[in-house]
């Protein structure tokens, strides 16, 4: 399947971090090899924002969604991770560097009616403090790793606390 110079772009730059991410679900990387084969939905981008004891992680209350990790869809002309930035920014109002290394790529529907697409997490680190500027309707908060918390998606939690685990043993760097 011939692609344009965006779409092969986009490709190189999800591949890198699929191969990359400190985590995998889902069998994303062998999904995402199978990608040439198929027409390519738009991909999935959030960040994990921790605090800096790797006790609390920033969530957004989406509409339907429940709670979430800010993020939403990759645009045209940008790479997974700055699509998870701009969302972190459009969402929470927050500009922290996201970590080298990505956190996780899994395989995700994020709606009952839209096919699986290839979902990235990247991580950050912010002090609970700063200010958060949410959009209208979907507010943001900061929850304690140690309690689950009722999203879209129910493994979402042990996820996170694999990652943090995997952060403070030195294996996520």
């Amino acid at each position: 399947m011939i692609r344009d110079p965006w779409e092969q772009g986009l490709l190189e730059a999800a591949a890198f971090d699929a191969e990359s991410a400190t985590l995998e679900f889902d069998q994303a990387r062998s999904w995402l090899r199978s990608a040439p084969d198929r027409p390519m939905e738009p991909l999935g981008a959030e960040v994990w924002v921790l605090d800096p004891a790797l006790e609390q992680i920033l969530l957004v209350q989406h509409p339907w969604r429940g709670l979430v990790p800010p993020g939403g869809k990759v645009e045209p002309g940008e790479s997974p991770r700055q699509g998870a930035a701009r969302e972190l920014a459009e969402e929470c109002g927050l500009h922290p560097q996201l970590l080298d290394r990505p956190a996780a790529v899994a395989v995700r529907s994020f709606h009952p009616d839209l096919p699986p697409a290839l979902s990235f997490s990247y991580a950050a680190i912010a002090d609970p403090a700063e200010p958060l500027t949410p959009e209208p309707g979907q507010p943001a908060l900061w929850h304690r790793l140690d309690t689950d918390w009722a999203g879209f998606f129910p493994q979402d939690p042990d996820r996170v606390r694999q990652y943090v685990k995997a952060l403070r043993s030195g294996a996520a760097g």
